[in-house]
């Protein structure tokens, strides 16, 4: 596994807003986080409010019982509703997660395909925003939904 250093992406946060920044992760004239290289998770698409990324996952992030961790699925619900937000923040504000709730709706394997996760902007705010997310896979069958919300704050703070 190798990553390029997270710096470079953290140092950019700063100088975009945060539909900038996330675009020019989509268009690689960004690298994309660690996080996303080491799980295999593309952004494909970002609007106002609305982001999508793909996954399509292996036998390397089974568990014993032979399908599809379930932290794969909370870590692409995390990013889709987190990046959401991101997407409505103006040039010089930063989030976190606070929560998550995720519900898994039915088992992934490699048969599955690629997973597409959908994170939704639900309720926007200045010190708090809601987000919700749906995981298909490449039937288009539901696999995964999750709600979220995030703390808005300035960046370095």
């Amino acid at each position: 596994m190798t990553w390029h250093e997270p710096s470079i992406v953290a140092g950019a946060v700063p100088t975009l807003s945060g539909i900038e920044f996330l675009r020019a992760v989509r268009d690689e004239r960004l690298p994309a986080p660690p996080i996303a290289r080491l799980m295999g998770m593309r952004l494909t698409e970002v609007e106002p409010g609305r982001i999508v990324f793909e996954c399509e996952p292996d036998e390397s992030v089974y568990n014993p019982i032979g399908t599809v961790h379930g932290g794969l699925l909370c870590t692409l619900a995390d990013s889709v509703t987190a990046c959401a937000v991101q997407t409505t923040l103006p040039l010089g504000m930063t989030y976190t997660s606070i929560d998550l709730n995720i519900s898994y709706l039915r088992p992934v394997t490699v048969n599955s395909g690629v997973l597409r996760a959908t994170g939704t902007v639900t309720k926007p705010g200045r010190r708090v925003a809601f987000a919700s997310a749906e995981i298909v896979d490449a039937a288009g069958k539901v696999v995964a939904t999750a709600t979220s919300s995030c703390l808005i704050m300035a960046a370095g703070a």
